[in-house]
């Protein structure tokens, strides 16, 4: 049985475990207020780019150098590049390894090809570096301040190496935020691109040729689409890690109470063991 000392150190072990779960889940709650503005911000925009290129693409249907577009050519699948977003900390819940499950699941699914990997958080770095992968490119730290220009040159990279015919397609692998208490693991191709079919062109007053305004708009588009991803994968993480944290509270504190309650028996059981021996001493003597 352990000592009175031994119980009332491990309460005050958990006692300050539960304050830093505590400060941390306060951290993540206003760091989600600010990367959950930011996704509902860019999903208009993103929204209103697919929609204006599905109507460029209706325009230029009927023309055949719109398929000459390398983004546009659609190869056999031998060749991947995937493109994972993981968080560059830990204790967050089951985010990183839902991600990583799902990745091992898309590299065994495609295991009769080659697969690259082009990381961008510490967590799937560290796992996948482990493990030989065929690693590309490593991002750290994109995640603590989303900027659009660190991920369009992730995007224009995947872009030149499916261009210059070394990869076959290009997936984006990574948590999309839907609400504070659900987050969904997404995994898109995001070349080649589709481009949106069955639209309706729109009489548009184009000032140059549709195709090469096609072509100007889809580079922006999947760079769009990597930025997306992070900030996503961001406000997710944020939301997994204050779930987290207010799960270990609440643990933290059950288990202050149990160890009171325990503490008080063996406290209890010692003085009664004391009286025992007092009462036993004196009806001796007598």
């Amino acid at each position: 049985m352990p000592s009175l000392i031994d119980i009332r150190r491990r309460i005050r072990s958990v006692k300050n475990t539960q304050q830093i779960t505590k400060a941390m889940k306060m951290v993540s709650a206003a760091k989600l207020r600010r990367a959950q503005d930011r996704v509902i911000a860019s999903r208009p925009y993103a929204s209103l780019l697919k929609k204006v290129l599905a109507n460029v693409a209706a325009a230029v249907r009927s023309d055949e150098k719109a398929g000459e577009n390398p983004l546009l050519a659609s190869r056999p699948e031998n060749r991947i590049l995937l493109v994972l977003v993981t968080g560059d900390k830990g204790l967050a819940g089951a985010f990183n390894a839902n991600l990583i499950r799902t990745a091992q699941r898309f590299t065994s699914d495609h295991a009769s090809g080659s697969i690259k990997m082009e990381l961008i958080g510490r967590k799937g770095r560290d796992f996948f570096r482990k493990r030989g992968a065929e690693i590309i490119g490593e991002h750290l730290g994109l995640a603590a301040k989303v900027v659009y220009k660190d991920l369009a040159a992730i995007a224009q990279k995947a872009m030149e190496l499916y261009c210059n015919d070394e990869i076959d397609a290009v997936y984006l692998l990574y948590n999309e935020f839907k609400t504070v208490s659900s987050q969904k693991v997404v995994l898109t191709r995001v070349l080649p691109l589709e481009l949106p079919e069955g639209a309706e062109p729109v009489d548009y007053i184009f000032e140059q040729p549709p195709v090469e305004l096609l072509k100007a708009l889809i580079p922006k588009f999947v760079e769009l689409e990597f930025y997306r991803a992070l900030l996503e994968s961001a406000a997710a993480e944020h939301a997994a890690r204050m779930l987290a944290m207010e799960a270990a509270t609440s643990n933290a504190g059950d288990m202050i109470e149990k160890l009171t309650l325990y503490m008080n028996r063996v406290r209890q059981a010692s003085i009664t063991k004391e009286i025992i021996e007092v009462v036993s001493g004196a009806a001796a003597a007598e």
